[in-house]
């Protein structure tokens, strides 16, 4: 069927039009496939596949232990990150068990929370691949994945990005003049 040349170019914009909302649809799908995981397990393929497609960080062949602990717990594993932070603490991940620990309340189910557990999978594979010349050096790329997550969903973190650079720095804290 041959259409006049003003339906055809019409026909056209529509198709494209189609095609465009369609697209973002999927797009919009696809961000917020996590909300759809059935328990933390599958939160992580979500947050791994996120990752591979946002990092160079290379994924781990193991998975980290996800576990859920009290604030009071968390003290008593960091007690210097408890005291220095209080209670803004919300995850935190232990190389040398390959552990991430998420402080309760923490749910699946909150886009803060999940940027939590997708800042720790970043340590994860941090702690396996790059040279670190301290902990914190970790820590400001790890915020820029969550913040990068976030922002995607129109969402902004609250982190304090000062000390997150002096942590990063590697600088020595306690300077004392004589």
């Amino acid at each position: 069927m041959r259409f006049p040349s003003r339906a055809r170019h019409w026909l056209a914009r529509v198709s494209f039009l189609c095609l465009v909302v369609s697209s973002t649809q999927a797009g919009a799908k696809d961000l917020l496939a996590w909300r759809e995981a059935r328990d933390i397990q599958a939160l992580v393929v979500q947050l791994e596949g996120w990752l591979d497609a946002k990092t160079d960080l290379p994924r781990r062949d193991t998975a980290p232990a996800i576990r859920l602990i009290s604030m009071a717990h968390l003290a008593r594993l960091a007690p210097i990150r408890a005291a220095n932070e209080a209670s803004h603490t919300r995850g935190l991940y232990d190389p040398d068990t390959e552990t991430i620990w998420l402080v309760r309340p923490w749910s699946r189910k909150s886009p803060y929370d999940v940027s939590v557990l997708l800042h720790e999978l970043t340590h994860h594979r941090q702690a396996e691949h790059g040279h670190w010349y301290c902990p914190g050096a970790q820590e400001l790329p790890a915020y820029r994945l969550q913040q990068a997550w976030l922002n995607e969903l129109g969402l902004e973190p609250n982190v304090n990005w000062i000390a997150v650079i002096l942590e990063a720095g590697c600088t020595s804290r306690d300077f004392h003049p004589d």
